[in-house]
């Protein structure tokens, strides 16, 4: 494998000979592990699984390094990054003037999809946070990550492997389908469990704020902070640096236009199927996500129509958040015009899928009434 590094860290092209490697989370290849961590204390970019989706990771505490991953994703430099541990002990390493609240969140929630928004340690590389004073940390919970991030003995700057703004990975597959000859190393630990990003929360200031939701539903943190707030950030590239990753309104988007529905569930599915009709009409190819039910209403109705494609997600909110990535690339390798979806409420999962699915229209809901 190569890395090829030219120009200095702001205008740097990042170029690799990517190698996959299949490794079985039961029995991880220690060897194999000793050799991606090597490549990240080098300054080179290794893709792994985490439990919410695949991250692309580089050393946090090397500017040049966590360059390499604007570089390669084709990310904003305003758009922060997450900062992965292997352990609560090293959060003192990213963070500083941590409070209780903070700490009592990671005895309760780490490892796992929560990642928390706090006041930046000097020795994390600025372009992390995109200059900011503050930083959002995690401590995954998938064991190839926490293998790496333990045999690395450094934290990992690691947003989702994917190009930017494209539906994020959940499977090895994907990341190599977007960043193949853009990294050195895929680990690949087979597909993602929960299929949506961590829940951000910012705790840098006197409010606590849900910045994102993800795989830590709402209700759960409040059992713990009463006070917590969701407000949600649909920003554009252009706008002042967001607090946390995943504020852009463009986000998670797949090529084909998505067409988000909302409403009464009965009118939703007229109105889709009305919709389907209209552009079937004009010569579209469509995809439809669903969950399995209505998946199967569809396609009883379209039977075996060439020009529609029908993505079934499953039968509850787990396993849709687990297949709306992969569902959106499925569509798109069928060479869809158009995606039609409707939201799934806004309770636990069901808040992270319409946030992610609202980022994936760029903001444009057809509210049914």
């Amino acid at each position: 494998m190569s890395a090829v590094v030219k120009c200095g860290v702001k205008s740097m092209s990042y170029t690799a000979t990517t190698q996959l490697f299949r490794l079985d989370p039961v029995d991880i290849d220690v060897h194999l592990i000793a050799l991606a961590a090597d490549i990240l204390r080098g300054g080179g970019l290794v893709a792994f699984p985490t439990e919410t989706v695949y991250g692309l990771g580089a050393n946090a505490l090397d500017e040049q390094a966590v360059e390499r991953i604007f570089s390669a994703k084709g990310r904003p430099a305003n758009d922060p990054i997450i900062v992965h541990i292997a352990s609560q002990l090293q959060l003192t390493d990213v963070a500083e003037a941590i409070p209780d609240k903070a700490l009592e969140l990671a005895v309760k929630f780490w490892p796992g999809p929560l990642t928390l928004v706090l006041k930046k340690h000097r020795q994390i590389a600025p372009n992390i946070s995109a200059q900011r004073d503050t930083v959002a940390v995690r401590m995954p919970d998938h064991p190839v990550a926490l293998a790496l991030l333990m045999t690395a003995g450094i934290p990992i700057g690691a947003p989702s492997a994917n190009r930017f703004a494209r539906p994020s990975p959940t499977s090895a597959q994907h990341v190599l389908d977007d960043l193949d000859g853009r990294v050195d190393v895929i680990f690949d630990g087979g597909p993602t469990d929960i299929g949506v990003e961590s829940t951000v929360l910012d705790l840098s200031g006197a409010q606590p704020l849900v910045l994102r939701p993800g795989g830590v539903p709402l209700e759960a943190l409040r059992r713990f902070l009463p006070d917590v707030e969701f407000r949600p950030q649909y920003l554009t590239e252009a706008a002042e640096t967001p607090a946390g990753p995943g504020m852009l309104l463009k986000h998670y988007a797949p090529s084909a236009d998505v067409r988000l529905f909302n409403g009464d569930k009965a009118r939703v599915m007229q109105v889709m199927l009305d919709t389907a009709l209209h552009l079937l009409g004009e010569g579209q190819r469509i995809g439809i996500l669903a969950p399995d039910d209505e998946a199967l209403s569809f396609s009883e109705r379209f039977e075996l129509d060439p020009r529609v494609r029908i993505v079934a997600l499953g039968s509850d909110l787990p396993q849709i958040a687990a297949h709306l990535f992969a569902g959106m690339r499925e569509l798109d390798n069928a060479s869809v015009a158009t995606i039609l979806v409707h939201g799934f409420g806004l309770e636990g999962l069901g808040l992270a899928i319409w946030d992610r699915l609202v980022r994936a229209a760029s903001g444009r809901v057809i509210q049914v009434d």
